[in-house]
């Protein structure tokens, strides 16, 4: 539900461009995207609980906590002033708006651990030694923000007539995008290799670029199947070859290409 095998999305934005995108992503209804939603909130909040935690218990200095009789705050079950909904917030904005972004940054998280919610995670945290404290926190801001940044992945080709051919990666979780170009004078040839991956013969849609050694794989994260490998060349070449596409016997690479095709294929 939340992923699909790799599939194909043609774009023909002019007749002298086209751009092809492989993505492992499912057509996005409302429900779907609702799911989304609530699923990156769920990993942001486990981020957020995670960096709370391991301030209050390294970081976190009681002492720091300016006394503003002035300023009544309405105080917590456990005695503790709730910062959160008053002055420290404010205190907190007027360091941003200063661009004082450290004391910004100290003074939000102080008064998110002197809140209810922050009180009540440092309670049932407290048990915990140092040691386990550190390597749970550390171990949540991992999956959450680096192992599982992204549900999806998708891998796209912007063949430009007369310029050349754009790679694109993207990297969800606001890691942005891999890109690479390969102007037109560069491209040698576009084909399709046959090699082994494990035991599985696989399709790779490699490009032979002028002056390097080993050819260049498009799709090299997803390797989607023959049907999509196919189309892609096809339509490539097509584009790069002011509309002329070239079938039969010419699709498959041979001889030092394939071999340079299959080791790349491996290692991806």
């Amino acid at each position: 539900m939340l992923t699909t095998a790799p599939h194909l999305y043609i774009r023909r934005p002019s007749p002298t461009t086209a751009e092809f995108t492989v993505t492992t992503c499912p057509p996005l209804n409302l429900p779907l995207r609702l799911l989304f939603l609530l699923i990156h909130l769920a990993r942001l909040l486990l981020a957020a609980a995670a960096v709370l935690t391991l301030y209050a218990r390294f970081l976190f200095d009681p002492a720091a906590i300016p006394n503003q009789p002035n300023s009544p705050r309405p105080n917590t079950p456990s005695g503790q002033p709730d910062t959160l909904n008053g002055a420290g917030v404010d205190e907190a904005l007027t360091h941003l708006r200063a661009g004082q972004i450290p004391l910004f940054l100290t003074t939000l998280l102080t008064s998110a651990h002197l809140s209810p919610a922050g009180l009540t995670l440092a309670h049932f945290t407290a048990p915990l030694p140092d040691w386990a404290l550190a390597l749970a926190g550390m171990t949540v801001l991992y999956a959450t923000l680096v192992r599982f940044r992204s549900l999806h992945t998708t891998e796209s080709v912007l063949v430009l007539r007369g310029l050349g051919i754009q790679i694109c990666r993207m990297i969800g979780g606001g890691g942005g995008r891999e890109t690479r170009f390969i102007p037109t004078e560069k491209i040698r040839d576009v084909l399709i290799n046959e090699a082994f991956r494990g035991f599985e013969v696989r399709y790779y849609l490699v490009v032979v670029v002028e002056g390097e050694e080993d050819v260049v794989v498009l799709f090299p994260g997803l390797l989607p199947r023959r049907k999509i490998v196919e189309a892609v060349w096809r339509g490539v070449r097509g584009c790069l070859e002011e509309g002329s596409t070239s079938t039969g016997q010419g699709s498959t690479g041979k001889g030092s290409q394939g071999k340079g095709s299959q080791g790349k294929g491996k290692g991806g």
